[in-house]
């Protein structure tokens, strides 16, 4: 009923061929494993909402959409709002990236009305033919934001209660 348990060790004379990984080796494998599984993470986000504003002259359209990332230490919603001439074929252009923790969707990781304002309560509104408002409630980390583009200006403000600065 007892098993023998033997034990193995490499002689320090092997250099030919190691017994086992060394602590570098170990220390890429682990770099590596984790790379992997952060960019499997990024990859497909779903859209949990869009929505659309067009310019009182019909020249622009502002759009977001609101992903949702899951995953061990990347988790959290990333709304990005973009602007497009409707007359040309030019790509839209990202002019806003709000970034917020991963909590607080009606329904995770699924496209739905529910979502509105993709948790930070996200709202475009045009001012002007030429001015953009955007506004959210915190808390929530603006990583990219653009004052304006093609004549336009964007202003993005944080209307948590007791916020009052805007920028633009």
């Amino acid at each position: 009923m007892y098993h023998e348990l033997t034990l193995v060790t490499c002689p320090r004379e092997s250099i030919a061929r190691p017994c086992s990984l060394s602590t570098f080796g170990r220390a890429i494998l682990v770099i590596v494993i984790a790379a992997c599984a952060l960019l499997l993470s990024c990859e497909n986000a779903p859209t949990i909402w869009k929505a659309e504003a067009r310019s009182p002259d019909g020249l622009w359209l502002a759009s977001v959409r609101t992903m949702q990332h899951g995953g061990f230490g990347s988790a959290g919603i990333i709304n990005s709002v973009y602007l497009k001439r409707t007359n040309s074929s030019h790509p839209q252009m990202e002019i806003l990236e709000i970034f917020s923790d991963g909590t607080g969707a009606a329904h995770p990781y699924v496209l739905d009305d529910a979502n509105v304002g993709g948790t930070i309560n996200l709202a475009m509104k045009w001012i002007a033919p030429s001015h953009l408002e955007v506004t959210y409630t915190g808390p929530a980390e603006v990583s990219v934001q653009v004052a304006q583009y093609g004549g336009i200006d964007i202003s993005v403000r944080d209307v948590s209660p007791g916020k009052t600065a805007a920028s633009h």
